[in-house]
């Protein structure tokens, strides 16, 4: 039978608020940290991942704090690594290896950087490190995909998430599904106040605090940097200067594929993952 997210949807208090988060699995602590994008929520950014995962490790995927059913907060401070460390606190985790996509991946990405301690591998998708490109692209703003999710926040109707999920995704024939446009239409609608506090604060919101990218290179976690070819919110020069610059770094660039590279090719991914994690 396939893993409901009824089965494993848990909550807990932490320091500073209340989280809701997936668990399933045990032995080495997975930490599976989502996106920002209006809608995002652990199940949803990592559905097809958690079960085959957790037959490895105790997976746990949560809602940020100002996503999916976790408390709201103020865009303008929110620290998330203060909130990824209150999680581990409150969980008992001394140490566990975190996973992310976009702004889960800047969030592991200072996490490993700052808190080395709390970090045992570094894994990451399709990060943001800075808001304009390193070296593709014209103009030195925001990319495409990232225009369309600023705008999303203030519209998060089907129609308009619609949008949002096709500039994610290479394949939007396969991926696209209006079942996924929906589950993210409802989760992002659920709650307007976190759309209207990253609306009002954007584009500062949804990362306020930005890796200094002079430590990057003080990361001693060792770190693989999954990207897509086709990312269109975050070039995948991104996790080329990081792996020019941790110094335990391997990258793996999976071509027709865009921004969520464990959807896209959630077996390869998987793969990926529990080799990972589990010979180094």
């Amino acid at each position: 039978m396939a893993l409901r997210q009824s089965d494993i949807a848990k909550s807990v208090r932490t320091k500073d608020w209340t989280i809701h988060y997936n668990e399933a699995g045990e032995g080495h602590p997975l930490v599976l940290l989502h996106g920002g994008g209006p809608g995002a929520t652990g199940w949803s950014n990592y559905s097809p991942n958690i079960e085959a995962l957790s037959r490895h490790f105790r997976v746990i995927a949560p809602d940020m704090p100002g996503w999916g059913d976790s408390d709201a907060v103020d865009f303008a401070t929110l620290d998330h690594v203060e909130a990824a460390c209150q999680l581990l606190d409150a969980l008992g985790i001394e140490k566990a290896a975190f996973v992310g996509n976009s702004m889960g991946g800047h969030t592991s990405l200072r996490l490993a950087a700052e808190r080395p301690e709390r970090v045992s591998h570094l894994i990451t998708m399709g990060p943001p490190i800075q808001m304009k490109p390193f070296l593709f692209g014209a103009g030195g703003g925001p990319t495409e995909g990232l225009k369309i999710m600023y705008r999303t926040y203030g519209d998060a109707s089907p129609e308009a998430m619609r949008r949002l999920v096709e500039i994610m995704v290479y394949d939007t024939a396969r991926f696209a599904t209006p079942e996924l446009c929906r589950q993210r239409s409802e989760a992002a609608l659920k709650r307007p106040e976190h759309l209207k506090n990253i609306a009002d604060v954007a584009p500062k919101a949804p990362i306020p605090i930005w890796i200094d990218l002079d430590r990057v290179s003080d990361i001693t976690a060792p770190a693989l940097l999954i990207h897509g070819r086709d990312d269109r919110v975050v070039s995948f020069e991104s996790s080329l200067f990081l792996a020019a610059h941790i110094p335990d770094a391997r990258a793996h660039l999976i071509n027709r594929c865009g921004h969520w590279a464990q959807l896209e090719h959630a077996d390869e991914f998987n793969r990926l993952v529990i080799d990972f994690v589990t010979h180094h």
